[in-house]
């Protein structure tokens, strides 16, 4: 039986081990800031939930004026 090559992992794929490192790291971060500036954190989520609405908004709009 022959030996497996432990970087194989790594250069296999399109970079599944990078984009896992990544992924963990960006959760990370998140969790920390929560954590760390709660009431930042909501101030954040609220900007992004309004900019969606906005958005959303903007787009019915152009599809009304389009049809």
């Amino acid at each position: 039986m022959a030996k497996k090559d432990p970087l194989q992992a790594l250069a296999s794929g399109s970079g599944g081990a990078l984009r896992k490192v990544t992924g963990i790291a960006t959760v990370i971060a998140v969790a920390v800031i929560i954590v760390r500036f709660p009431g930042e954190a909501a101030d954040w989520v609220g900007a992004l939930w309004d900019m969606g609405s906005d958005i959303i908004d903007g787009l019915v709009s152009f599809i009304r004026q389009a049809t």
